[in-house]
């Protein structure tokens, strides 16, 4: 199936590791060019070597901190150099773990930065990219938080129920300009970070009876998703074959979600 990408130029923000690096293979692999970004300099310059040298496209790595200004002005930049955006996929950001009583203000304005303001810099940004080439694709990462809040991290619950919102009212601003806006809200996907703290707490014997406990609890199909599962997600809805998809939230979740 032809997904109508190629040639297209794709910001994907948090690119280097993770969801964020799948769907930059994803989209490599239908042919579209890739500008990811992320805060680790050697490694996001890496990975887009790879990704290039892997599917035979054009693909960029700017190192850059979106949860600044300057940051995304950078990434703005950068891609109104290699001629615009066409996609962006915000995807970069981290889970809480805090009580609203103990939680500073600095830490909610960090997270509030990364989550939200990232994706309202960058849609300033890339937008009036997107209308020159009449066409354009954005997906926000949020979570099942957003909707179904765990209990430790009231700062990323809150963020990314934001970011679903933020999501939503740009959809319906730039919904004439042949830009559609949607928000994925994953379950359990299987990234390096879930790894890294399962062998924290169960150490490298008990992390997979870890991980698989934590599945258990969720529900559904009992188990996490890869990252390239979550990412087949992301590519299609890029692509034209989702032409009548926007202002939508999909969840993602292995059957996770409590509610209709």
């Amino acid at each position: 199936m032809d997904l109508g990408l190629k040639g297209k130029l794709a910001v994907i923000t948090g690119g280097s590791v993770g969801i964020g690096l799948a769907v930059a293979e994803g989209l490599a692999a239908e042919g579209a060019s890739v500008l990811i970004t992320a805060r680790g300099q050697e490694r996001v310059h890496a990975e887009a070597a790879r990704i290039g040298a892997t599917w035979g496209v054009e693909a960029h790595g700017v190192a850059a901190d979106v949860a600044t200004a300057q940051g995304c002005a950078k990434i703005v930049t950068a891609a109104a150099q290699l001629g615009g955006a066409h996609i962006l996929i915000n995807n970069a950001g981290t889970g809480s773990n805090e009580t609203i009583a103990e939680a500073d203000d600095a830490k909610w304005q960090y997270y509030w930065d990364l989550h939200v303001m990232a994706a309202v810099r960058l849609a300033r940004g890339l937008v009036p990219q997107m209308k020159i080439h009449n066409w354009g694709a954005i997906i926000h990462n949020a979570s099942i938080c957003a909707v179904q809040p765990l209990w430790y991290e009231p700062i990323y619950n809150t963020t990314k129920a934001a970011l679903m919102m933020f999501s939503k009212t740009l959809a319906n601003e730039v919904v004439g300009d042949n830009i559609r806006v949607n928000t994925i809200n994953p379950g359990l996907v299987l990234t390096p970070d879930w790894i890294k703290t399962a062998k924290q707490l169960a150490g490298e014997d008990g992390y997979e009876a870890h991980l698989q406990g934590v599945a258990d609890e969720a529900g559904g199909m009992k188990r996490f998703a890869t990252p390239e599962e979550l990412a087949n997600f992301f590519v299609f809805l890029c692509s034209d074959r989702a032409s009548y998809s926007t202002g939508s939230t999909y969840f993602v979740d292995g059957g996770w979600l409590r509610t209709v």
